[in-house]
């Protein structure tokens, strides 16, 4: 006797929505604060050197 399973085409399991897809508004928080650290370090040597 054979198993039906066996002959059920397999599918691959189904996708996240956002699997790959960017992610701009964490991008755009982390070059927020990217750029606000670069802000901060130059006040703060101007402090401190200057």
């Amino acid at each position: 006797m054979r198993d039906t399973r066996d002959e059920r085409p397999v599918t691959p399991p189904p996708r996240p929505a956002d699997d790959g897809a960017p992610k701009f508004g964490r991008l755009l928080i982390v070059l927020v604060l990217a750029l606000l650290l670069v802000v901060a370090i130059t006040f703060g040597s101007e402090a401190y050197f200057g």
